[in-house]
């Protein structure tokens, strides 16, 4: 299948620059080239130099510059890349590159925006960023209450119900309302992937998904209700069911996108089964937002290791999203 090319040029944000993040955005240039182009924001210096890059002005210089190296949206930040050691005094300048990400697509600049991998650790302390994570920050930018992220890879579409928060922590977060609006954003947002009616499985909170409440009445007090009530309205849902038993060939071929409780349960099945090629989506946003389905990597940033599958894979699909062109 030919990779659908949008009328507007892609923003790929810099994320951690001490992290692998200057080397996926000069690897994706190096296999993309100007047949998907897009443009960095970040700090030319920062760059590793294994490619030209090529300063833009506008996002609109993206194509034809795309033809000549990475084309680069200049978010000045002090002092040098120091691979694996982030630098406090970068930090506002990486939120601000997300920033700009999101005001070149809401001002119609940009088709979608693909954000490469942040510190959150390294954010908080740098310039005291608030948000949990990339998820939530975006969110908000987007003025909107309730956004979901999804996983995908090839063989798999998952959404966690909760996400950053300690696991001792979910069963007191995992209400009524916080999961249906994830369902509901999750039922909604298939559509973008050419699915008009999706069916969506949804795990159980517990072990077996309580036994019947011998491990828990989470199933039968709360998710199991609410199931029946968005049935009755036509959406079409299977569960909940025992998360040990949802994820091999058989059980997945049942269903297009799993909704699990928490972080941990829905990633786990995703990454194992596509860590290579697996992309963050936010459901939600009013603009299109992917992400490549892993961290900074500081452990191997600057030893020429970095592995750009999946953020090939996030462009690929912010580009086929940005046009509601997803395959199923």
């Amino acid at each position: 299948m030919s990779l659908h090319r949008p009328a507007l040029p892609l923003a790929l944000s810099c994320g951690e620059p001490s992290g692998i993040g200057p080397e996926l955005a000069e690897a994706a240039w190096q296999a993309l080239g100007a047949e998907l182009p897009f443009f960095w924001i970040g700090a030319p210096h920062h760059l590793p130099g294994s490619v030209p890059h090529v300063i833009i002005e506008r996002p609109a210089e993206a194509p034809e510059a795309a033809t000549r190296g990475l084309p680069v949206l200049v978010q000045e930040m002090p002092g040098p890349r120091v691979p694996g050691v982030p630098q406090a005094a970068q930090a506002a300048g990486v939120v601000a590159a997300i920033e700009r990400g999101v005001a070149l697509c809401q001002s119609g600049e940009a088709a979608a925006l693909c954000t490469l991998p942040i510190s959150k650790q390294a954010l908080a302390s740098g310039c005291g960023f608030a948000f949990p994570g990339h998820t939530e920050f975006l969110a908000h930018l987007g003025h909107v209450p309730e956004v979901v992220m999804m996983l995908a890879c090839p063989d798999l579409k998952v959404v966690p119900a909760t996400i950053h928060i300690a696991l001792e922590e979910v069963p007191q977060a995992l209400t009524a309302e916080l999961l249906e609006a994830r369902l509901r954003i999750t039922h909604d947002a298939m559509a973008g992937f050419g699915i008009a009616r999706p069916r969506i499985a949804v795990a159980g909170l517990n072990p077996h998904a309580g036994e019947g409440g011998r491990m828990g009445r989470q199933e039968i007090e709360m998710i199991a209700p609410l199931l029946d009530r968005l049935r009755a309205e036509g959406m079409d849902l299977i569960g909940p069911l025992p998360a040990d038993t949802m994820f091999h060939a058989a059980a997945r071929a049942r269903y297009d996108v799993a909704v699990c409780m928490y972080h941990d349960q829905a990633l786990i099945p995703v990454k194992t089964l596509g860590f290579d090629e697996g992309v963050n989506v936010t459901l939600g946003l009013p603009f299109v937002r992917t992400s490549p389905d892993h961290g900074t990597a500081f452990d191997i940033a600057g030893k020429g290791l970095a592995n750009p599958s999946s953020t090939l894979a996030a462009l690929r699909m912010a580009a086929e999203l940005s046009a509601g062109a997803v395959p199923a």
